[in-house]
Parts: C-alpha cells; structure tokens; sequence
C-alpha cells in the first residue's frame, strides 16, 4: 500500500471481512476479522493476498504482528498512565509509543527518538464499532500500521471489558 492516508473500520461483532480504502475511495485491502473470540485478524492486499496478521498471544495481554510467513514482526503491549492512553510497539527497526490524551480519539505514534511516524483516529461515533482514519509519514508499511491501530482498538475492548 502506497498510499498515505488510509480508511478502514471494525465490525460489531468483530467477525467478517471489512475493506480498507484510499484517499480516493478506492478499495485497497480488506481486514478479515477471524473471531469475537480470538480478535484474530488478516490483512489481505487488493488481490486477496495474505500480507500481515495480527493476534493475541496465547494468555497473554501483547497483541503480535506476523508477515504472510507467519514470522514475527512485532509486540503491541499497553503501558500504565493514568491521564492518557499509552501503548509500545517494538518491531525489529525498533520502539514506538503510541499515546493519547484520557478522552481523546486521536492518537500518535512516535519513535524512540521523538519522531512522529503515523497519526491515526477514531472516527465513528462514541459506542460504534470502530472507524478508523491511519495516516503513515514513515518508511513503515502501512499494512504492519494497520494492524498496530487494530491491536490498540483489540487491547481496549479487551481491558473494557474486564472492567465491566
């Protein structure tokens, strides 16, 4: 994906396939959203290729990036902050924090050294699914980006849920 600004969104129920667009709105990749039970998902390119996947570990709050070989690319985890929204994701060209204010909707994803990489936000209503807009101002792919901002979205539910 070459594009820097790209659309996509969760399902209600987290299950079924949902289609990724460009600026253009045209159909670049889809989500294919495995489970409400695993919150497993597949990216898959314009032709219907596997290109990432993203899952839980196995008892284990990190959310884990793999290529289409299934190798490991890198490790969602959430930090501890009490006025916002902080994750880590490590991959092998390094470390990356993800924060937001408490009650924002718009996040930023930095480098170790402070550079902003993507921005991504929120942009469905306050109890929709889960609508997203990534912008990527890196080298990174924007399909292992992807997969970071619905590992984010997969690790709230997750930690609301076990509030509730």
């Amino acid at each position: 994906m070459d594009t820097k600004t790209v659309y996509f969104s969760d399902r209600y129920f987290s299950t079924g396939v949902t289609d990724i667009w460009d600026e253009q709105q045209r159909k670049i990749g889809e989500l294919d959203l495995q489970s409400m039970f695993t919150a497993g998902i597949h990216l898959r390119d314009e032709r219907g290729c596997l290109t990432y996947s993203g899952k839980f570990r196995f008892f284990s709050s990190g959310w884990i990036i793999l290529d289409r070989t299934e190798e490991e690319v890198g490790v969602l985890k959430a930090k501890l902050s009490f006025f916002s929204k902080r994750f880590i994701y490590e991959n092998r060209h390094g470390t990356y924090e993800v924060e937001a204010p408490a009650f924002s909707r718009e996040y930023t994803v930095t480098s170790a050294w402070g550079d902003k990489v993507a921005e991504f936000r929120k942009t469905d209503g306050m109890f929709g699914a889960g609508a997203f807009a990534l912008t990527n101002d890196s080298s990174l792919p924007t399909e292992e980006l992807i997969l970071v901002v619905m590992g984010v979205h997969a690790i709230q539910k997750r930690q609301n849920s076990a509030a509730t």
